[in-house]
């Protein structure tokens, strides 16, 4: 089990109001599970990829990844857990703007203090597996919105975390760029990688294997597609 959450809540303190964001959720999810977490604004999905990707911390229940309880964990030992454990993929790329695809890349290794070898031989071997080794020189102005999120991917990966997160990896790309980076991400599960795609769209979510549908913080159901 790579990830178990129990009876999962957060509620957020707004002036006098509290806004429970996600409620009482319970969740497993298995090493190598490819996965759509799918609801409309404001249903708490984004909340619980915070949760799951350890940038926020529950209010109240528990939340266990690769068997260690996360949900208690000191800021130091979370920016550990997602520096190690989880490959991010945002919707926006989030990219170093001057730096090269090459750098973008190494950026993970380059925060886990990896010797400067390793981390250049590492970051090319991602930016292989996504299929932009002949652009690793090339600065993000000078790529296309595909070959950004493509970039994101291989940033996502270099670590060989235990899981890749993507909030809403296609929000910013065309139909047809959409799906070539939804291939990608098939090929990546099917090389064994454990992946959690946030979505709105149906269309998205349908690429995975399992989709679990969030409504007003809580699990509304659950879908198996393979």
């Amino acid at each position: 089990m790579l990830i178990k959450t129990e009876n999962l809540w957060k509620v957020y303190e707004i002036g006098t109001e509290k806004v429970q964001a996600v409620r009482g959720i319970n969740l497993e999810i298995e090493k190598g599970e490819y996965m759509a977490i799918m609801g409309p604004s404001g249903s708490g999905k984004s909340t619980l990829m915070n949760l799951i990707g350890c940038l926020d911390t529950p209010s109240e229940g528990k939340y266990y990844l690769n068997s260690r309880l996360v949900s208690e964990m000191n800021d130091d030992e979370l920016a550990f857990i997602r520096n190690k454990e989880i490959g991010f993929v945002f919707q926006t790329f989030n990219l170093l703007p001057r730096a090269s695809t090459l750098h973008n890349v190494e950026l993970p290794l380059i925060y886990n203090g990896t010797e400067s070898k390793e981390r250049i031989q590492r970051a090319k071997k991602a930016l292989q597996m996504v299929d932009l080794a002949e652009r690793m020189t090339h600065k993000p102005n000078e790529l296309s919105g595909g070959e950004r999120q493509r970039v994101a991917i291989a940033r996502a990966i270099v670590n060989n975390p235990a899981l890749i997160l993507a909030d809403e990896p296609t929000g910013n790309l065309d139909t047809v760029t959409g799906n070539e980076i939804m291939k990608l991400f098939d090929r990546l599960h099917s090389e064994g990688n454990t992946i959690i795609i946030i979505t709105h769209e149906f269309d998205i979510a349908k690429y995975a294997d399992r989709i679990v549908h969030i409504r007003d913080g809580m699990i509304e159901k659950e879908e198996r597609l393979k």
